[in-house]
């Protein structure tokens, strides 16, 4: 049995590895405002990703 993947979980891990990704950027140039973006992005990101799991889950039970 594959396990489907909801598009919120989807969308909220490219927003994670983004957000890493200019957090790093920022962090890498001392751009403190790149680096503060990319760390709200990843938890945007992660929030997006467990809202994701959690309806999954809910679909999964019924």
């Amino acid at each position: 049995m594959r396990k489907m993947v909801n598009k919120d979980q989807v969308a909220g891990m490219a927003k994670q590895v983004k957000g890493s990704v200019k957090q790093a950027a920022g962090k890498a140039t001392g751009n403190k405002r790149t680096q503060a973006e990319g760390m709200a992005e990843k938890a945007a990101g992660k929030v997006q990703k467990t809202y994701g799991d959690l309806k999954d889950k809910v679909r999964k039970a019924l």
